[in-house]
């Protein structure tokens, strides 16, 4: 795992070794062990390394190809790099190094730039070619690693994070209106778009090519839910279960210390079970918990850790929130609010004091149904579908205002359901999965910005993926809709940066692409099965897992929120809302959000999500607008 970044300078002197050495010095971080930098004529690429595979100085980068004709920096693991670099050596490449960072080259040099098509890994890298004086850059399918780039007036710079492209003195730190918005819809900025105006994010499963003349853009994988065989759960739970083993296997590859995260949840839990099956030692395993009952998991992740014999660590989270908070909001160079980046931070930290590389279960929600929400949004359709859609949309809209009046709990449930409900499935959905409803934007944004922002509405991204899915049914749709939003711009946002901060890395069994696929061609009833989320990942778990744990409530990564803003984190968060002179109050009716502090504090009604939101959005105006830190 690493950080890369470099430029382009075809028209511009864009900048020189100086200049390369401080954009890998702002993502120090991502790479502690080493460092380097290349430079020429059209192109400056740097790295920093956090050495994994062939730990010798021969897996140093920037890395050059045999032939000296292509050079290489690259962050990541590519999973299937022994067999590549097996039939490589047969077709009579002779390596240098142990590394997959070569199999990346000398696979270039055979395929050319539909080398992306044949590795399996989680990546982002830069490639030149010297003599056709091109760069080649490309993501992995599923978004895992991350690749900025910033394209203005002929300058064209990269890197892992903006810290890496924001110090550069041409670069522009104009703010994208429509980019605020989304960012308190869905706690985080979507790609394509980051929150400054002339700064993009690569695409998952996307290349670009840039040349003398020009930039092109490639899609070159995408997972499709159409073909849906009906076929006996037993057969399917057994293919799954193997298919899940070999993705752990090979991610238990590594020249350092390994570990892995455990929740106690289904997916880390099984993670760990196929570890401790394929490992001739102790498992170790990292737990964060918190002085709140409501929301402790430890309990369950010890009595996995004593069923597979881990190697067991544990920390609770306390007082460390208001000690660490703004330390923890500046690894995100762009606004980003899932709370749970707080025990993301703890457990990697936690973990980075055992091991170098850790496995996560993340990506199973989105591939098996599992969380709330779509259990949630099942039952919404059956009642949406008893209604007519001219009776929803005429009806249910004055009825949800008139219960919207009470502040009584189950009058703000009916509202919800009853705004749900008068909207088809896919806007549905869309409500669901955000957090600033219409009424509260509209209550709380300034004019002035509303009028910026004109006719957009941040549904927009969401029916993109809907309307647009390879998929038959309502449930497929929005598994895809958050395969292609959600898991790529929140959870492994979250999981890259806070595995970064503290230079561990992280890797994901259950977003292998192979599985993706795989999960993708199981139909839909096996996912969720009623009220029963995960049906088909619990089946083929249950030769591990006990009922207990594939069958308790699920918690997720969840954290004490509302209690945290009304009590740990009150006074830091009064301050950072109300006495900052310009970032919230450049765009909300600070007497507005006053209001809704106030009901907060006082119980009437719980908008932690909503000023969590603020809170995170102002320690980042803070620090990269206001203080223009990098």
């Amino acid at each position: 795992m690493c950080g890369i970044a470099g430029f382009v300078r075809f028209q511009h002197p864009t900048g020189d070794i100086d200049t390369l050495k401080a954009m890998g010095n702002a993502i120090f971080h991502r790479g502690p062990d080493a460092g380097g930098e290349y430079i020429d004529d059209g192109v400056g690429l740097c790295h920093r390394r956090l050495a994994i595979i062939d730990l010798s100085p021969a897996g140093v980068q920037p890395m050059h190809s045999v032939n000296d004709r292509y050079v290489i920096v690259f962050n990541g693991e590519i999973y299937n790099f022994q067999e590549l670099r097996e039939d490589l050596i047969a077709k009579g490449y002779q390596f240098r190094s142990r590394s997959d960072t070569e199999v990346l080259l000398a696979l270039y040099q055979h395929e050319g730039e539909t080398l992306v098509e044949k590795i399996n890994g989680m990546f982002a890298f830069a490639l030149w070619d010297k003599q056709e004086q091109v760069l080649f850059i490309a993501r992995d399918r599923l978004g895992k690693k991350p690749l900025y780039f910033y394209q203005h007036e002929g300058y064209f710079i990269f890197g892992s994070e903006l810290k890496a492209i924001l110090p550069l003195p041409m670069v522009k730190r104009d703010l994208r209106p429509d980019a605020i918005y989304d960012f308190f819809t869905y706690q985080y900025v979507p790609d394509p778009k980051t929150i400054f105006t002339h700064i993009h994010k690569l695409e998952p499963a996307h290349t670009l090519t840039i040349t003398r003349t020009g930039i092109s853009k490639r899609q070159y994988w995408d997972v499709s839910f159409k073909h849906q065989p009906q076929r006996d759960a037993d057969v399917i739970a057994d293919d799954l279960l193997g298919i899940i083993n070999h993705c752990v296997k090979s991610r238990m590859v590594s020249d350092v210390p390994l570990g892995a995260f455990l929740s106690g949840g289904v997916d880390s839990s099984g993670v760990v079970g196929l570890m401790a099956q394929n490992s001739d030692k102790p498992v170790t395993t990292c737990s964060i918990g918190f002085d709140s009952e409501k929301f402790d998991e430890v309990k369950y992740a010890a009595e996995i850790a004593r069923q597979f014999k881990t190697d067991h660590h544990e920390f609770t989270v306390k007082e460390n929130v208001e000690d660490n908070l703004e330390k923890i909001a500046a690894f995100f160079d762009e606004p980003f609010a899932d709370p749970s980046l707080v025990p993301t931070f703890f457990v990697s930290q936690l973990a980075r004091q055992q091991v170098t590389v850790a496995l996560a279960g993340d990506g199973g929600d989105e591939s098996f149904a599992g969380y709330s929400k779509y259990a949630v949004d099942a039952v919404e359709n059956r009642l949406r579908n008893l209604f007519p859609a001219f009776l929803r949309r005429s009806l249910f809209p004055g009825l949800a205002k008139l219960f919207s009046k009470s502040h009584a709990t189950v009058a703000r449930k009916a509202t919800t359901l009853l705004t749900t409900l008068s909207h088809d499935p896919g806007y549905g959905f869309f409500m669901t999965n955000s957090f600033f409803s219409d009424e509260l934007w509209r209550r709380v944004v300034r004019d002035d910005f509303s009028r910026t922002l004109g006719s957009y509405h941040p549904s927009s991204l969401s029916l993109q993926y809907y309307n647009n899915a390879p998929a038959n049914d309502h449930l497929s749709r929005i598994l895809y809709t958050d395969i292609k939003t959600y898991l790529p711009g929140d959870i492994l946002v979250k999981a890259d940066r806070m595995s970064m901060a503290n230079s561990l890395e992280v890797r994901a069994p259950l977003l292998d692409y192979t599985l993706v696929e795989y999960a993708a061609s199981i139909p839909s009833a096996l996912k969720l099965n009623g009220n029963d989320k995960k049906f088909i990942l619990k089946k083929a778990f249950s030769k591990l897992l006990s009922h207990d744990t594939l069958y308790r409530k699920k918690m997720g990564f969840s954290v004490p929120l509302a209690e945290w803003l009304r009590q740990t984190l009150r006074t830091k968060a009064e301050k950072l809302l109300f006495k900052s002179q310009h970032g919230l109050p450049d765009y909300f009716k600070m007497d507005q959000v006053q209001a809704i502090w106030n009901d907060h504090q006082q119980g009437k009604r719980d908008y932690s999500s909503e000023l969590w939101s603020m809170l995170m959005f102002q320690l980042w105006y803070d620090r990269y607008v206001t203080g223009a830190t990098a």
